[in-house]
């Protein structure tokens, strides 16, 4: 063979061998995914139970819900003068939600 096919078929082999070793991994990380998947799947569900017992707690002592959607938090701050929420308090209300989660989230792990 002359020294450009012994190149070429050089690298077609590394290419194959690049390309399995890539596919080897990505079956090894989404055998890894399935094997973690009950469990995440089990926590999410119990912070949403948990979520939704708080929920029934609120609108059980009367207090103006946070709602479902986009508006969760925002109830709980006092509306301004013209009756409309300020941006930033419920920019505060959201991030302290978030932590709150997030260290919900950090005692179940």
């Amino acid at each position: 063979m002359s020294a450009p096919q012994l190149l070429l078929q050089a690298a077609v082999h590394r290419l194959g061998a690049r390309l399995g070793s890539g596919l080897v991994d990505g079956a090894a990380n989404l055998a890894l995914l399935a094997q973690d998947a009950p469990e995440r799947i089990r926590q999410e569900l119990q912070l949403f139970w948990d979520e939704v017992e708080a929920e029934a707690a609120r609108i059980e002592r009367g207090e103006a819900g946070a709602g479902a959607g986009a508006g969760a938090g925002a109830g709980d701050q006092p509306p301004s003068p013209e009756g409309v929420p300020d941006p930033q308090d419920q920019i505060d209300a959201l991030r302290a939600r978030v932590a709150a989660m997030a260290s919900r989230l950090d005692s179940t792990s």
